[in-house]
């Protein structure tokens, strides 16, 4: 059974393709993590999973009923405006308190339902934004780069953070990040992604693809060294496209 089905999808934005016939399956409870340089179209593929953006061509099927929890990039909120964490988590709809509060608990936030969101630091608002993406209990928590802003050991914490809350939960997790020593300790499976799918597969597998190295350089080799292991089995015969050079 897979939660999220995608074949051939073309997207175009201002007469630009930034995608171009992407296929990817998602299965329950992996944590999938997309990497890919500027303008790659990361969030682009985010945006039309979610419905908020429409696929010049190509579908995407999502298994019935799915629920999905979103945390994106950044969210701006007017300092002027008042705003306590639990009102913003009654928007749209309004959340029984017992409920927002459990949500902010799970998400290493308890107790901030008070506080206003302007008073809260980095790593607070990324908690609460999550807080809010966990409120249906998702089968598939999305994420764009939700850790951006925040100082390595926080990115760190916020990725255990996920971990765990997928072991809880049992929900699959999709999520972007540029943190590629972090991507290949936290994630299943890693994509690359420049416009189409570069290469697919486990960490250890993409960080010695051909693909991968032409898009980030062989200088994050050291980097990535603490979570690769040797293997056995080539990887650039499924994915035939690669990039010789990478801005």
């Amino acid at each position: 059974m897979t939660l999220l089905t995608i074949r051939g999808l073309h997207v175009k934005l201002g007469g630009r393709t930034v995608l171009d016939g992407v296929d990817l399956d998602l299965a329950p409870g992996e944590i999938v993590t997309i990497v890919g340089p500027n303008g790659s179209g990361k969030s682009t593929l985010l945006r039309a999973i979610i419905g908020a953006l429409a696929p010049s061509s190509g579908r995407i099927d999502r298994k019935g009923g799915l629920r999905i929890g979103y945390v994106p990039q950044r969210l701006h909120i007017d300092p002027t405006l008042p705003m306590s964490v639990s009102r913003f988590l009654s928007l749209p709809r309004r959340v029984d308190p017992g409920t927002a509060e459990a949500a902010l608990a799970r998400a290493g936030a308890a107790g901030l339902g008070p506080r206003q969101m302007t008073d809260l630091s980095g790593g607070q608002f990324q908690r609460v934004l999550l807080a809010r993406a966990l409120i249906g209990t998702p089968e598939l928590l999305i994420l764009d780069e939700a850790t951006q802003g925040l100082d390595q050991p926080g990115s760190a914490a916020f990725y255990r953070l996920i971990a765990a809350l997928r072991a809880e939960i049992g929900c699959a997790v999709l999520m972007v990040s540029h943190e590629l020593h972090v991507v290949m300790a936290a994630s299943d499976r890693v994509i690359c992604l420049n416009g189409h799918i570069c290469c697919d597969g486990t960490p250890e597998v993409v960080a010695q693809a051909a693909e991968y190295r032409a898009l980030f350089g062989t200088g994050t080799e050291g980097a990535l060294a603490l979570y690769r292991h040797d293997h056995d089995h080539r990887h650039d015969h499924d994915h035939p496209h690669r990039h010789e050079a990478a801005e």
